[in-house]
């Protein structure tokens, strides 16, 4: 048998590496008026790098690029499924990972909207039967990863019972109990880390507030109202068969590709692991930023800076990119994403990935109306991507 990552040295959906902190310097004019610079067009640098990068079978995958609606540069690379010779292309849905949580933030935000939610209220306010230490830090802190819960995923004997569970309820109740059993790292408020246990339990209030189960909230609530016809929770039968959908690949200890479609939940949870196309990603993105899903208030609740975030640590496996560049002049966590002051303009972002083979960055930039969508099935492969991307948005 091929050797591979043991599911306990995954620390989960986590891949939050923000490349905000990389690349500064003034807006280019370019990028604010008609013209495109050429570096992001067809041919230019960003398509030449993904190009090299696939052509090494080092990135698999699709980006989309678009600039006020329309479309700068799209390109899919390498394969979906490796074993019936299923290409990537711009159908192709592809794990999320971490950028999930972006749905399960605009879902709080809109029962907030709605005074079903209070960002003040604690968790015993919505849930019943967790210890005071838990029960006793509130939507705030799970929103801006500053309640202290930590990664369930980490926790002893979670990845033995996840693999019994098959369906979705399953999956909710289950990973709620290993989070009602856990000790928190911290008192809420008392520090950063990085919560995919936080935004579990927010996808449990998201239901409780709603009186609907998460999946069909955010489904009829977030997905349908913003257009994204290629996005679902997809359970794993059909991830295994499904040609639409993109099988994770990561390399075993003999440096073979592997299938890592075994290796990950029966479905996605509120914390990671939705499938969605770049073409989707794009039209969440335009629809948050444009107040399409939120009112004009609300959403700048969303879209502005809360708490200043810990330098996060990639899970095992993935590279954290260099720190070669100025700095950003303002780095903060939002209500889900990291927003970013660079260059005199506030860019949004949010990033995703594991050790199995799934590798995702979502950036929009409101002022100059740009959105960057990369979404890998190779792990590790998207930032650097972005951050290319990023540079030649922005100007450095």
């Amino acid at each position: 048998m091929a050797a591979h990552p043991s599911r306990r040295s995954v620390l989960g959906l986590l891949g939050m590496t923000p490349v905000a902190t990389l690349v500064a310097g003034p807006a280019s004019a370019t990028t604010q008026g008609n013209r495109i610079p050429d570096g992001l067009r067809p041919g230019g640098e960003l398509d030449r790098f993904v190009a090299d990068r696939a052509a090494r079978d080092e990135f698999a995958g699709s980006l989309l690029l678009t600039h006020r609606g329309r479309t700068v540069l799209a390109r899919s690379h390498g394969m979906a499924d490796r074993e019936r010779a299923v290409p990537n292309g711009p159908d192709t849905a592809f794990g999320l990972a971490s950028v999930t949580k972006l749905f399960t933030a605009v879902a709080v935000a809109q029962l907030a909207q709605q005074g079903k939610v209070a960002h003040r209220e604690r968790v015993g306010t919505y849930l019943a039967g967790f210890p005071d230490a838990i029960a006793g830090a509130t939507v705030h802190h799970l929103l801006t990863h500053t309640s202290g819960l930590g990664d369930y995923h980490g926790l002893p004997g979670y990845f033995d019972e996840a693999a019994t569970w098959t369906s979705p309820e399953q999956v909710m109740a289950g990973t709620t109990g290993f989070i009602r059993r856990s000790a928190p790292l911290f008192a809420p408020g008392a520090g950063w880390a990085y919560s995919n246990s936080g935004y579990h339990l927010l996808g449990e209030i998201v239901a409780a507030a709603s009186g609907m189960s998460y999946y069909d909230y955010v489904r009829r609530h977030v997905f349908a109202a913003a257009g994204m016809t290629r996005t679902d929770f997809v359970a794993k039968p059909q991830r295994r068969t499904d040609p639409r959908i993109a099988h994770p690949y990561y390399r075993d200890a003999q440096g073979r590709w592997a299938d890592g479609v075994e290796e990950l939940e029966f479905v996605g949870t509120p914390a990671g692991d939705a499938f969605a196309t770049c073409a989707d990603m794009d039209r969440f993105a335009r629809h948050l930023y444009q107040e399409r899903l939120l009112a004009p208030g609300h959403t700048g609740l969303v879209l502005s800076g809360k708490v200043l975030p810990g330098e996060p640590t990639p899970p095992p496996g993935q590279t954290p990119p260099p720190q070669d560049g100025p700095r950003a002049e303002a780095v903060y966590q939002c209500y889900g994403p990291i927003g970013s002051l660079v260059g005199g303009q506030w860019i949004f972002e949010h990033g995703g990935g594991n050790t199995f083979g799934e590798s995702t960055f979502v950036q929009f930039y409101p002022e100059t109306d740009w959105v960057l969508v990369v979404l890998s099935n190779y792990a590790d492969a998207a930032v650097a991507v972005a951050r290319l991307a990023r540079g030649l948005i922005v100007g450095s």
